[in-house]
């Protein structure tokens, strides 16, 4: 088995190849710090943190960097309008975009460089640039010359001529800056400052960095002039991405990243997530009930779940029904990981605290793990997580079933050391995954009842059954069997509970 990714820069699925043998260096262009990260920014961040975590499960020591875009337009208008300076602005959304990561248990980069950190290094990069003749200054700008780049539009597959036809003057006219540009494409790598925004000296005047420049620059500084991937959304192939290539090859003659990745976006209800739809929601949000479309309350690990049960090239539609039918299968999966912590005691089993897996790959040849040799043959195939998943809940289901006769019948169809191996595994290959389950405090149930309600029903219906109020039991049985508890009633007179 061997990994191959969809490679935006060759648009085929290429064998995956690193640099340098088990080193993987790998950057993801971050958010922009003006508000609170929404659906988008958790599938990308999502996505590439699970394939980071694959790699690195697969043997490879992995360096991933992500920058955050510190200083923009955007920023700075919050900043104006809040009367606060643009760092407060910045500083507080950086803080909530981890508080939203670590709910979605979306784990940190190695770095998180910020294009205020990085100016000697953008400076550095716009003069090589210039020194070269690939930018040139204009009225306290500078400007890169897109057409001294002659492979222009190769990660795009955009031409230059067939961009300028299709202008058809409007560039000009949206574009406030145009009269300082030799060419209506080319564009800013350093920009002058303006009354009131904060500024920095450089060689061209007081001013502030350009937004592609920007991720060049930290790229270059953190992991060298090549490295193996750069993933984004796809918004950003053009032009954010197409520019970062025609800056960096420019300096270095080299190619700026080996395999270039792109995540799809975000729908609701079939339409692209908006504002001005009236479609958006952040993140915290969602969780917290507080979206008008999804007003509950909703688990992380359904959220984790809908977004990687589609591959990751293709759009996913945001929906009521998509989140519930999440919520239910992350229900599935849980009761599969769960299994051991409820089953095991009874299996003879004796559980370390964290259940492992030895890594199977395509070096380890004697590995006879055929379930994981299963997920890693569906998601070599381009992070194809989805269809790892659906290894995944293949195990999950059979342990239910397991569980529930069990349950029923006092023993299993398996032995208890298949069962255990069965597990085992699922825990191992979830955890890739990035998912956890815990058993509830003693206190609640499934069904959200507590100890003493549930113990509470099951008299009044034993009360009921004694008083031959059927109807009564069958009604306390049935809002039970809805919360996904079920009833056994025994010949001795006891009923016992199971998980439905």
């Amino acid at each position: 088995m061997t990994l191959t990714l969809y490679n935006t820069l060759t648009r085929r699925k290429d064998f995956f190849e690193t640099l340098e043998p088990g080193k993987v260096r790998m950057y993801c262009c971050g958010i922009t710090v003006y508000d609170y990260c929404h659906l988008g920014h958790a599938r990308t961040c999502l996505i590439w943190d699970v394939a980071r975590r694959y790699l690195q499960w697969r043997g490879y020591e992995v360096e991933y960097i992500q920058n955050f875009t510190d200083i923009d337009d955007k920023i700075l208008k919050r900043a104006k309008a809040e009367g606060v300076p643009m760092e407060e602005v910045s500083e507080r959304f950086i803080a909530a975009y981890f508080e939203d990561m670590e709910r979605l248990h979306i784990g940190k980069a190695d770095a998180y460089p910020r294009a205020t950190h990085t100016l000697n290094g953008i400076q550095r990069l716009v003069s090589d640039l210039e020194q070269k003749g690939y930018a040139y200054p204009s009225q306290g700008d500078v400007y890169y010359s897109v057409r001294n780049f002659t492979e222009y539009g190769k990660l795009s597959g955009r031409k230059l001529e067939e961009m300028q036809a299709g202008a058809s003057g409007r560039v000009e006219v949206e574009d406030p800056e145009a009269a300082k540009k030799k060419y209506p494409f080319d564009f800013a790598l350093w920009k002058g400052s303006k009354p009131g925004e904060p500024a920095w000296e450089s060689p061209w005047g007081a001013g502030r960095p350009g937004w592609h420049i920007e991720c060049s620059a930290m790229v270059r500084e953190r992991l060298g002039e090549t490295i193996d991937i750069h993933v984004g959304g796809s918004d950003l192939v053009f032009p954010h991405h197409e520019n970062e290539i025609a800056q960096s090859e420019a300096v270095t003659g080299k190619p700026l990243a080996n395999y270039w990745l792109h995540n799809e976006m975000v729908m609701v209800n079939g339409k692209k997530m908006s504002k001005s739809v009236g479609n958006f929601t952040t993140i915290r949000d969602l969780l917290d009930g507080k979206w008008s479309l999804i007003p509950k309350t909703v688990d992380p690990m359904a959220v984790r779940l809908f977004i990687l049960q589609t591959h990751y090239r293709n759009p996913v539609d945001f929906t009521p029904d998509a989140l519930e039918a999440a919520t239910n299968g992350w229900n599935t999966l849980k009761e599969g990981l769960l299994f051991g912590d409820v089953y095991g005691e009874k299996l003879g089993w004796e559980i370390s605290p964290s259940p492992c897996l030895p890594v199977p790959s395509s070096r380890d040849s004697a590995t006879n793990n055929t379930v994981a040799q299963r997920f890693i043959e569906a998601v070599d195939d381009d992070f194809n997580f989805a269809g790892g998943l659906a290894v995944l809940f293949e195990v999950a289901k059979e342990l239910r079933k397991e569980g529930n006769l069990l349950t029923h019948e006092g023993q299993t169809e398996t032995s208890p050391q298949e069962l255990e191996a069965q597990w085992r595994t699922l825990v191992e290959l979830a955890g890739v995954l990035g998912f956890e389950a815990q058993l509830e405090a003693k206190t609640e149930t499934i069904g959200g009842f507590s100890e003493a309600e549930i113990e509470k029903l099951l008299e009044q219906r034993k009360a009921a059954r004694k008083a031959k109020n059927f109807a009564e039991a069958d009604r306390i049985r049935d809002e039970l069997k809805a919360q996904g508890i079920g009833l056994i009633d025994q010949p001795d007179g006891t009923t016992k509970l199971h998980r439905m």
